[in-house]
């Protein structure tokens, strides 16, 4: 663990277990030992690590740019576009045919 982390510890007031169980499970979340925890369970090479935060980074970036176009009223953007599917046994052909009559 960091050396910067401090140990979680609560008192039992009036035996009230429940309550000191909540407290508990708070401070260990907030204090990132769990989180900390979790990241060690497996090695992730430096390299793989920096990919992972220069793609996170784009995608914060991109959101913040398209939640900006939106405020100043272009409607037509998406945040994450889907590609459309094509309906299954459409031919361009007969599409050209229901257009001129």
């Amino acid at each position: 663990m960091s050396k910067n982390k401090t140990l979680v510890s609560v008192k039992v007031i009036k035996g009230d277990i429940n309550r000191a169980l909540k407290r508990f499970k708070r401070g260990v979340m907030d204090s990132g030992h769990l989180q900390e925890l979790r990241e060690r369970k497996e090695y992730t090479k430096p390299k793989t690590a920096r990919r992972k935060q220069k793609l996170q980074a784009i995608r914060e970036q991109q959101k913040l740019t398209i939640l900006e176009k939106i405020e100043n009223g272009d409607n037509k953007l998406r945040l994450y576009s889907k590609k459309r599917k094509k309906k299954k046994g459409t031919n361009p052909q007969n599409r050209n045919k229901n257009k001129e009559n």
